[in-house]
């Protein structure tokens, strides 16, 4: 089934799932009827606001039925959706807000002791306030190829670039994800990812709409709350960054997840070692993984069938529309119909991110097996070079996490005066173990260039939301 706009996909899962659960959060269940019925109104509200067709609104805050609400009544107001991560600080957001010219903002207030203030002539009204109940139902046409939203860059390499997204980009994007992922009518689909970023909004809230399963919003991620979900709401889809995955197999024993089926996940360093425990220790049936981008969406992916090997070493092949290439120095490059329209308001960017080709440069390194699957090495910029020898840091990394002493780890390259560069790895650690043991012990199992030079050991690693190591602190 195809539609025209993402509105229109939304509102037909009235007719298509019915008194289906669309959306548990506490105490509030909606089925899809009621949900397409609230989105409605809230198009309303935010027309009533002054938001028209094209017109960019801000949703600053976390999970919650709310969130979900406002995104898809905002698009069926006509407006470009902009979401913004809960833990910008005011200037941070503000830049974003003042670069859509956004017309309105929505906060939740007091969303983890903060007031969530917008910048002068940008209204910030609270998600919460009855805003989005206030309005008459309104439902506006909106054609396919007019942008959907602009999602944000995490800015860990630079100022944070905003991404253009048409509706029939991501309603084609997210209806294969759902198609390969294996999504069904029916599930119960925890969204702990933020909605506003890809992972949350479009792997989640989107897909469940496209497909007719149950979302349930989590705002912050707690295992121990997650576990409780997962056991009273039966839930069935679980995805989440690898960190979330070590946490839950920290604090599983003894409970009942029987009915989890569907895991996903993927980062440029995840561990093997860890989906092998994953397979392992928890009841999932499926374990995807894979490769994606905001500025491409979902790339590649594992599909249904694969071996735990290629699970756990690739991130899979192209998906359909899709093209991979490598190119001699390591750089992975995407061309499809789901590469971006362009950054927001810089030309300049855009055309250094996609060639005349329609090639876009990921900044990410890798390489293509034999059957097409795509392994990726790490970040372009974290490579280091020792003694003329490239050094990658994801591989390293995998390799340390192989250590029983070592729960997490983020290898940099930092100057060295003979080589060039070194490895030093930031290491958590779950057990006795020094940092001479530890490069002994690298020293034996890898090259010489590859082994870490130094160690330090850290009670945590700095993370962003999504769950990557911000190797920019540590450098």
């Amino acid at each position: 089934m195809t539609w025209e706009s993402i509105p229109r996909m939304v509102l037909s899962a009235a007719g298509r799932f019915g008194a289906a659960e669309a959306v548990v959060d506490g105490p509030l269940r909606l089925t899809f009827a009621e949900l397409a019925d609230r989105v409605r109104v809230a198009a309303g509200a935010f027309a009533a606001a002054g938001v028209g067709r094209g017109d960019r609104a801000a949703i600053w805050a976390p999970n919650s039925a709310e969130w979900i609400i406002a995104a898809f009544g905002l698009l069926t107001a006509g407006g470009v959706l902009v979401p913004i991560n809960t833990r910008y600080k005011e200037d941070e957001a503000g830049d974003i807000l003042r670069r859509t010219d956004a017309k309105v903002v929505l906060v939740q207030k007091g969303f983890l002791g903060r007031e969530y203030t917008a910048p002068a002539g940008v209204p910030a009204i609270d998600i919460n306030s009855g805003f989005l109940g206030d309005g008459s139902p309104l439902e506006r046409e909106v054609d396919g190829g007019a942008v959907a939203d602009i999602m944000f860059t995490s800015g860990t390499s630079g100022r944070p670039k905003g991404v253009l997204m048409t509706h029939a980009q991501n309603l084609r994007l997210w209806t294969d994800w759902c198609d390969v992922a294996g999504l069904r009518e029916g599930d119960r689909y925890l969204v702990a990812n933020p909605f506003f970023h890809m992972f949350g909004y479009k792997a989640g809230c989107l897909a469940s709409m496209i497909r007719g399963a149950a979302v349930l919003p989590v705002p912050v991620f707690d295992a121990g709350a997650v576990l409780d979900l997962v056991e009273r709401e039966r839930v069935t889809v679980l995805p989440g960054p690898p960190t979330l995955y070590r946490d839950l197999l920290a604090a599983a024993k003894g409970r009942d997840l029987a009915t989890l089926r569907l895991a996903v996940t993927g980062s440029a360093d995840i561990p093997v070692e860890l989906i092998r425990r994953v397979a392992a220790e928890l009841p999932f049936t499926r374990i995807m993984t894979g490769y994606g981008l905001t500025e491409a969406g979902t790339v590649t992916a594992c599909r249904e069938g694969e071996s735990l090997e290629h699970v756990a070493t690739t991130a899979g092949t192209p998906c359909a529309g899709t093209e991979v290439r490598v190119a001699a120095d390591g750089e992975v490059l995407v061309r499809g119909f789901g590469v971006m329209k362009g950054y927001l308001d810089d030309p300049a960017g855009t055309a250094e991110a996609v060639d005349g080709d329609g090639w876009l440069h990921t900044g990410d390194l890798g390489s293509l097996d034999a059957g097409g699957r795509l392994r990726i090495a790490g970040r372009k910029r974290d490579m280091f070079i020792v003694g003329g020898f490239n050094a990658y840091p994801a591989e390293i990394e995998d390799r340390l996490l192989e250590h029983p002493a070592v729960a997490r780890v983020a290898v940099i390259g930092v100057p060295d005066e003979r080589l060039g560069q070194v490895g030093k790895a930031f290491v958590v650690a779950d057990g006795p173990v020094t940092a001479a043991e530890l490069i002994a012990w690298s020293r034996e199992r890898m090259a010489g260039f590859k082994a870490p030079r130094h160690v330090e050991f850290r009670d945590e690693l700095p993370v962003n939301e999504t769950g990557k190591t911000m190797k920019d602190r540590l450098r």
